[in-house]
């Protein structure tokens, strides 16, 4: 086999025959697309996450809404029971008291979809972490 042969054989990395300059501008253009394709990551999750926010929001907003009702259920029980000594407001009282938890269910649900560890955004932070330890990678050949 002739030097010649061996030469076209061999895998070469295209790098190694380029300049420096050449090598800092793929660098400069490889990091300006990295940072548009992460911000335009995080735009996408945090518009997920705000839609998200809003489905917590309106549970919070429905949550209010029946409880509101249950209070109305409340008064009314209780214009009843002062009218007539038992047995309408008995009645009254239970389906308020039903209608008070449920809204009270409806709410804390609401609230916990609110929280601050649902409203991270994870995948955005994960792939900075890996871009970080990358561009340290490159940086270190």
């Amino acid at each position: 086999m002739s030097a010649a042969e061996n030469r076209y054989d061999e895998p070469r990395d295209p790098r190694q025959d380029r300049p420096l300059a050449g090598l800092f501008a793929d660098l400069a253009r490889e990091s300006a697309n990295l940072a548009r394709s992460e911000i335009a990551l995080a735009k996408a999750e945090l518009t997920d996450k705000a839609t998200e926010a809003a489905g917590g929001v309106a549970f919070i907003a429905v949550g209010g809404l029946v409880a509101f009702a249950g209070v109305l259920v409340l008064l009314a029980s209780a214009v009843l029971g002062l009218s007539n000594v038992l047995a309408p407001w008995l009645s009254a009282l239970i389906v308020g008291v039903v209608v008070l938890a449920v809204g009270g269910i409806l709410a804390y649900v609401g609230k916990n979809r609110l929280s601050p560890a649902n409203l991270r955004p994870r995948r955005t932070m994960k792939t900075l972490d890996e871009d970080k330890r990358w561009a340290k990678s490159q940086l270190a050949r």
